[in-house]
């Protein structure tokens, strides 16, 4: 029997078809701890090997570091440019928020030299909501769809929290502006709102990207970072769910990441990755979901200790007063 591979989703109308596992780069710019340049080519190299074929990063991660590293990681894999698909972002920065034309213009080709790429498949406006969207319909993506015909960019996405900043710009602009949507904690179990968008992000030909299915840290044993800006009951929910899966010898990051891969209306799930066993771990729990299907009792069990806070989410963004 052949060595399985991971499925390959098609994205929207772009005509990419994306590993449903996606490797996300924010990592590599040490957003997490310290990561060796050696751990960060290995990890990279194993997951291309797996069959990842989507690598996520952005500007922001790291001040530029994570841009840096998984460009040297792809150079080093010594394959052809059209093997993989690269996705960076605009607009935010280190130094702040920043989504004029001329800045997203100029930025392209700061990524493009850290990532030692001509071109990147996806250039994604980065969390939309601390700017204004009107100009992100009004300047950023007339400067984007700019790129698009200047060969530096394939595809033009927008990323962000509230699920709402999507369909506010998806109705503001020609149908075809927007290629891709990446959104994040919300199609997770704790979380599964992004589920009533599809339908209509389907009907606008709009491709979807989910990152984040352990909401940033909640679904796993250690439980998310300090920072975390979940109520301490949605906290404390998560950890208790946690502790129930231990307790049965189960592992809800896995669980966790299985149920956000089942729904194949989503092109890939983007998971933060910096070393070779998270790697395997990753893509073993893909494959299995794939074949074997999903623990359907330890979902249940999780799903049922979650219930007062199904859905719950957290504010981001320029908050009105």
């Amino acid at each position: 029997m052949a060595a399985q591979t991971l499925q390959l989703r098609s994205l929207g109308n772009t005509g990419l078809k994306l590993s449903s596992v996606g490797f996300g780069a924010s990592p590599l710019g040490k957003v997490f701890g310290d990561v060796s340049e050696q751990d960060a080519f290995d990890a990279v190299r194993e997951a291309f090997r797996l069959g990842v074929n989507f690598f996520d990063t952005s500007p922001y991660y790291g001040g530029t570091l994570s841009e840096k590293v998984l460009g040297k990681a792809l150079k080093a894999l010594g394959v052809p440019r059209d093997q993989y698909i690269v996705s960076t972002k605009c607009g935010r920065y280190k130094e702040g928020f920043d989504f004029s034309a001329e800045r997203v213009t100029r930025s392209i080709d700061e990524s493009l030299e850290r990532l030692q790429l001509d071109y990147v498949d996806m250039l994604q406006c980065h969390d939309i909501e601390f700017g204004s969207l009107d100009q992100i319909v009004n300047e950023t993506l007339p400067a984007l769809l700019k790129l698009k015909q200047a060969g530096k960019i394939r595809f033009i996405g927008i990323t962000g929290l509230p699920l709402g900043i999507f369909t506010y710009v998806l109705d503001r602009v020609p149908p075809g502006t927007v290629d891709v949507i990446l959104s994040y904690c919300h199609y997770s179990v704790n979380d599964s709102t992004l589920a009533d968008l599809l339908p209509y992000l389907k009907s606008k030909g709009v491709g979807v990207i989910s990152a984040s299915p352990l909401s940033m840290g909640l679904l796993t044993e250690a439980g998310g970072p300090e920072w975390h800006p979940a109520s301490s009951e949605l906290k404390a929910a998560c950890r208790a769910a946690a502790d129930h899966c231990k307790g049965k010898g189960k592992d809800i990051s896995k669980l966790a990441l299985q149920y956000s891969l089942a729904n194949t209306d989503i092109s890939s799930i983007l998971v933060g990755m910096k070393s070779v066993k998270e790697v395997e771990e990753n893509i073993a729990a893909a494959l299995e979901v794939a074949t074997a299907g999903m623990d359907e009792e330890a979902l249940s069990e999780i799903t049922d200790i979650l219930k007062p806070v199904k859905n719950q989410t957290w504010p981001s963004g320029i908050q009105k007063s």
